[in-house]
């Protein structure tokens, strides 16, 4: 395989010192990435190591810049120009103002992917320095290692907590401490809805009078009721025929559970680009624990409307970060942007102390929720939580992956063990068919997406 034109035109005479190789035997530490960036003063490029977390907020202080990355309609115009399917980290491909991370120049020999060819370019690393030398030096990456992120020690959740309120306080958060701690109280229809589900005398009249008491509330579920997804024969009419003939008592609880917690907080003006909105995520996930769950062997399965509702509250941290750390939020966002490979959790413990999951479950142990829910926002980027109520959290980890796998936007995914499968009772082949034809029918999710966020 030769290397393409353009490519060759842009390494120059060093293209003699090039070896082409097969990208999964680079070594991680040796592979670089490019990534587009702009602001109201132009396009530049910044290159750094591909694993590391690109501290955008940190270089944007050092440039006196506002910086983000590049929308995607943008840089698919940038890759055709240049003629490449995806652009490895050469700077004279776009001829933009380059900023190389220090970090690189410190590496024996780098690697640089080609895309689609799954191959990389691999030169020695001071060939690579000579390429670049026109480019300024920064340091604005941060090795993921060096980030201690708490998945498996939520005793130390609250500490944690407070340590990030001191964190935004020395960054001059104009808030006494009081303040900022300050979370929303649990909306009615949602206290009424949790004393339904502890009451074991509760029947489908009571849950019709608690939704019909919020009309917005109301016109949603017999929406809900009435869409394709469901085919439900005739016209439903009322709250009442959309429980007692399409839904079901327990969904139609989740369901308005979930609906009047997402909109205790405002949806976001801002938010990460090229990853799905909070609804859908929110459909995504609750969709998948439910479909994990009914296919767990009978005995062993969870309570389906807790894994349901697990998965629907899964990223209620993501509203809570929003409103409660506005102007850190902004951070958040932009180094998603820049960070697809790293998991939220990651990021947000990197820049905030604390991560949403931490933050939402404090909030919803607060509000009375289910064991659980609770336990499984908290635990659900930790497939090695065992303790109480671990089914669920290892529900809303298996089904991020799976759905991740297929394209449906919710971060960075992981490989999946047959161990994994195997701690449920499940099928991997069973499984993997189910969720194909889930994201098959993904014109019916975002439509019931659609429905929530009226």
């Amino acid at each position: 395989m030769e290397l393409p034109v353009v490519v060759r035109q842009a390494l120059g005479e060093s293209a003699a010192g090039v070896s082409l190789r097969d990208v999964s035997q680079a070594r991680g530490d040796e592979l670089l990435r490019m990534v587009l960036l702009t602001d109201e003063e132009g396009n530049l490029q910044v290159i750094c190591r591909e694993g590391d977390l690109l501290d955008i907020n940190a270089l944007n202080k050092q440039l006196g810049r506002d910086l983000r990355v590049m929308k995607r309609r943008e840089q698919v115009r940038v890759r055709e120009r240049s003629g490449l399917t995806e652009l490895p980290a050469l700077p004279s491909l776009t001829g933009w103002p380059t900023i190389v991370d220090v970090r690189v120049d410190e590496l024996a020999s780098v690697a640089l992917v080609l895309g689609d060819q799954n191959l990389c370019m691999v030169m020695p690393g001071d060939e690579f320095r000579g390429i670049t030398v026109a480019g300024d030096r920064h340091s604005f990456s941060v090795a993921p290692e060096s980030i201690a992120v708490n998945l498996s020690s939520p005793e130390k959740d609250r500490d944690q907590f407070h340590s990030a309120i001191r964190r935004f306080t020395s960054l001059r958060i104009q808030q006494r401490l009081e303040d900022t701690l300050e979370l929303p109280p649990l909306p009615e229809t949602a206290q009424r809805i949790i004393h339904l589900r502890v009451n074991p005398n509760a029947v489908m009249g009571d849950l019709v009078d608690v939704v019909e008491s919020d009309p917005s509330l109301a016109a949603q579920v017999v929406s809900w009721a009435s869409s394709s997804f469901y085919a439900a024969a005739g016209q439903v009419r009322s709250v009442h025929d959309a429980v007692s003939r399409i839904l079901g008592f327990d969904l139609v609880m989740n369901l308005a559970m979930g609906l009047s917690l997402g909109r205790a907080l405002k949806q976001p003006q801002d938010h990460p680009e090229g990853y799905v909105d909070y609804w859908q995520q929110a459909i995504w996930q609750a969709q998948s624990a439910g479909i994990l769950a009914s296919m767990m062997p009978r005995g062993e399965r969870p309570v389906f409307g807790l894994a349901y509702l697990s998965g629907l509250l899964h990223n209620f941290g993501y509203l809570v970060l929003a409103q409660v750390f506005p102007p850190h939020f902004k951070l958040v966002c932009r180094s998603l942007e820049a960070n697809p490979h790293l998991d939220s959790s990651m990021i947000e413990h990197y820049l905030l102390g604390v991560t949403r999951e931490q933050i939402a479950a404090e909030l919803m142990q607060n509000w009375g929720m289910p064991d659980e829910v609770c336990l499984a926002i908290r635990n659900q980027k930790n497939p090695g939580y065992d303790g109480p109520h671990a089914v669920y959290s290892k529900l809303l980890w298996l089904g991020r992956q799976l759905l991740t796998k297929r394209g449906v936007a919710l971060g960075a995914g992981e490989e999946v063990s047959d161990a994994c499968y195997e701690s449920l009772g499940l099928d991997r082949e069973k499984v993997e068919a189910q969720f194909d034809e889930l994201v098959e029918n993904k014109d019916s999710i975002m439509a019931m997406a659609g429905m929530m966020n009226q």
